[in-house]
């Protein structure tokens, strides 16, 4: 398995920036697993429910807990859009829709 992980926009980049470092070496963890191998653990990705083609990627660490939005491009290209730390159980509905926003973004400005 060999995919390849891009950004759209500065979303995650700037949200990446502010994080611990031991918070950014379990998300390159996860980044390489995701790379890497081909059935990845329910435990860090899933669909967003009612939102076809929107993924998150799961990242704990300690008793924090991050989200980052993606979606797949041609199959093997992993586009990331923004992320959150969550504070609630209850994934908030307009980082979704932000995500969405993104995912479409991205689609249109790629056909141009």
């Amino acid at each position: 398995m060999n995919r390849k992980i891009i950004f759209h926009g500065e979303y995650f980049l700037d949200f990446y920036a502010t994080l611990d470092i031991k918070v950014k070496a379990k998300i390159q963890y996860v980044f390489e697993l995701i790379k890497q191998i081909e059935r990845i653990p329910e435990k860090f990705l899933a669909p967003i429910t009612g939102y076809e083609g929107l993924f998150e990627i799961r990242i704990e660490f300690q008793s924090n807990i991050y989200r980052i939005f993606y979606c797949f491009d041609q199959g093997r290209l992993v586009v990331l859009f923004n992320s959150f730390q969550k504070k609630t159980q209850k994934t908030p509905k307009k980082e979704i829709e932000k995500a969405m926003r993104l995912k479409q973004e991205y689609f249109k400005n790629k056909k141009l």
